[in-house]
């Protein structure tokens, strides 16, 4: 893109992450995203075969391995004229917190579902979290290919257990083998697929009008008279589709449609571009900034360690929330309250880095991390500001991390401390000072497993895990003060977290109702405090 106005480069611009149950196909959907955007020229699979070109979003060793997506990576292409950030998030159910903090950079959501399974529980938790940033939920019901439950039933299934109304934008005619064409009730048209061996290449279709009589050739006698049935219903009884309703997370419109086979694709993104939001406004201790705001400011969202194992690199997500990024810029850090160079932006596409000159609103750029972000962490020009903080959810599994060889201690030490920069996983301390091995906290097993390797890959150190008996933490939100006068506790640990602030291990939900009913003064969080929005701190300018 060229050079444009601040008003022109926001309104050209979409930023959005997928949320989805593992296996619902959220990687092969965002290869198939990229490959009609023009970003790719052949989608590759997930669990690649000698002859099959890898993921392009999935670049960790461990998930070439595995053939799962284990943390987030940042998807920039161009489409129709608008510029598209694609936050790919991860496909696994362990990962659930980089997820959250990813979605606190995303205007839009796209829900995938799988077609024969409809909910699943990762996607309700995830769409709680959407829920509670206002965000437009897009969904597309995946794997029409296979044998899949019925439409109307997954229709009913997202209004009364996630109370979204669903507007269904496209409708499909048959499932699994029978799965013959999509009908895109905005253009009233039947759109013919033309089946390719694994859906490497973009599809043909063929477009015939509503009421040409060629249709009951191509379409079985029992599926078409199904379909009118169905189309008759949808019009008669379902709401039609209000932006408004949309853009506050209320209506979501519904896609079906073969992200593997690559039908309905294109005619989701189409419809994506034309109903998105583009990016919006956020609030700040300077009250609300909207994107056409002058002064650049920005967020960090998310930190990757050693992206590039040659380089033993750092990198900062930067989601730009205001004004026009540019290259070699002398920004602010508020946390720090000192200016920062930002000499080498870059664009990320998975593994691959492109310099940059210049970003806008809505864009995510890399920067070179020298220790100085945390996640959350406001950047800015002008008066100063700071973006609320982003913050950590309450992990389930715990464990002391032991370094059995002392000669590796500083590199020991070193991984700790970036890996926990970039929220891999939680470090906690226990209040005892003879007990020096860190705490780590996870939502699930493969964190600590991801832990372990990268430790060992990246930093060459050997560890082991000693499990704590703990399902629970909870931040204690009057700090210290709260627990002086509380006697010893039953099947509870007191630890504290890397600022040092209180938190009580549980060993599960009966211990934590207990002490609740113990000690009703002491207000418990499940998830860890952030700095509010209150008064600006530092210089009051």
């Amino acid at each position: 893109m060229k050079e444009l106005d601040l008003a022109k480069a926001v309104e050209q611009r979409r930023t959005f992450a997928i949320i989805s149950h593992p296996d619902a196909g959220k990687t092969t959907l965002t290869e198939k995203l990229l490959l009609y955007g023009g970003a790719i020229q052949e989608a590759g699979a997930v669990k690649a075969r000698r002859a099959q070109k890898r993921a392009t979003s999935d670049w960790m060793e461990l998930e070439k391995q595995r053939g799962i997506s284990i943390t987030s990576t940042v998807l920039q292409f161009d489409y129709r004229n608008i510029r598209l950030n694609l936050l790919d998030t991860p496909g696994h159910q362990d990962f659930s917190e980089d997820t959250y903090r990813t979605l606190a950079a995303a205007d839009n959501a796209v829900m995938l579902e799988d077609a024969g399974k409809g909910l699943e529980t990762q996607t309700r938790k995830l769409f709680e979290v959407c829920q509670m940033r206002g965000l437009p939920i897009f969904t597309f019901i995946n794997k029409m290919d296979r044998p899949s439950r019925d439409p109307l039933e997954l229709m009913d299934e997202i209004e009364t257990e996630l109370g979204l109304k669903p507007y269904p934008v496209n409708w499909p005619i048959g499932s699994g083998e029978r799965f013959t064409a999509l009908f895109d009730r905005r253009t009233q048209e039947f759109h013919f697929f033309e089946r390719v061996s694994g859906g490497r290449l973009k599809v043909q279709d063929t477009v015939i009008k509503l009421g040409d009589p060629q249709i009951e050739e191509l379409i079985d006698k029992d599926l078409y008279y199904q379909f009118k049935e169905e189309l008759e219903l949808l019009d008669g009884l379902m709401p039609n589709l209000d932006l408004k309703q949309v853009h506050s997370g209320k209506q979501t419109p519904v896609f079906f449609g073969s992200a593997m086979t690559n039908f309905g694709v294109e005619l989701f993104l189409n419809a994506f571009l034309e109903y998105s939001l583009p990016p919006m406004p956020h609030e700040s201790t300077a009250g609300l900034i909207p994107p056409e705001h002058p002064e650049f400011t920005g967020f960090v969202f998310k930190l990757q360690a050693n992206m590039d194992p040659r380089h033993r690199d750092r990198v900062a997500f930067v989601r730009i929330c205001s004004g026009k990024f540019e290259k070699d810029m002398v920004v602010n850090h508020a946390r720090l309250n000192r200016p920062i160079r930002l000499s080498y932006p870059q664009k990320l596409f998975a593994q691959e880095r492109i310099s940059i000159d210049e970003a806008y609103p809505g864009d995510v750029i890399g920067l070179n991390n020298p220790g100085i972000f945390t996640i959350g962490d406001t950047i800015y020009t002008g008066p100063k500001l700071r973006y609320a903080g982003i913050p950590s959810f309450s992990p389930e599994l715990f464990a002391y991390l032991k370094n059995p060889n002392p000669s590796k201690f500083k590199q020991f030490q070193k991984g700790v401390a970036e890996l926990r920069e970039e929220g891999a996983v939680q470090i906690m301390y226990s209040i005892d000072d003879s007990k020096r091995d860190p705490i780590v906290a996870a939502v699930g097993q493969l964190q600590f497993e991801v832990l372990q390797y990268r430790l060992e890959s990246e930093y060459n150190v050997e560890t082991r895990l000693e499990m704590l008996p703990y399902t629970l933490a909870r931040w204690v939100e009057n700090g210290w003060k709260a627990l002086e006068n509380i006697p010893s506790l039953f099947n509870t640990l007191v630890v504290k977290d890397i600022q040092d602030r209180p938190v009580l291990l549980f060993k599960n939900e009966w211990t934590l109702q207990q002490f609740a009913a113990s000690n009703p003064k002491i207000k418990l969080s499940k998830i860890a405090p952030i700095s509010d929005l209150g008064p600006e701190l530092g210089d009051g300018q």
